[in-house]
């Protein structure tokens, strides 16, 4: 199967595989799944260690693609078309615009989500897929 990893998730997997679920854990290793890391979470990632908000305990944002690599991830373009058409997911269950693009990138690749938020769960009504 094919999954795409919340921010908070692929973080977590890097830097404090502890938190995962076991449930996250064991998707995340399976070797026969693909999983993927959207441009989107590495915007948000080097956006809020840039205002300081976020510690990657020794790294920097741009060391984390070698990391995603080393465990075996995927990087997730965003198209421009997927940019253009996300005024269609409901906005008003989610605040978090990163999170809302993950949530409409996920729907529209028909892909599973894995994330620990509970707002996301929301959008299953909408079509979305997720695991955690």
């Amino acid at each position: 199967m094919i999954y795409l990893l919340d921010t908070h998730v692929f973080l977590w997997t890097i830097i404090d595989p502890k938190r995962l679920s076991d449930k996250a854990t064991s998707v995340i290793e399976n070797n026969e799944n693909e999983i993927f890391i959207s441009a989107i979470s590495l915007w948000e990632i080097s956006l809020k260690y840039a205002l300081g908000k976020l510690n990657l305990i020794g790294l920097e944002p741009n060391e984390l693609m070698r990391q995603a690599k080393d465990v075996g991830f995927d990087l997730m373009p965003v198209s421009p078309e997927l940019a253009a058409s996300h005024y269609k997911l409901n906005a008003t269950w989610h605040k978090d615009p990163f999170d809302r693009m993950l949530i409409w990138q996920a729907i529209q690749k028909d892909i599973t989500l894995i994330s620990k938020d509970e707002n996301i769960n929301k959008y299953q009504s909408a079509g979305l897929k997720v695991v955690w």
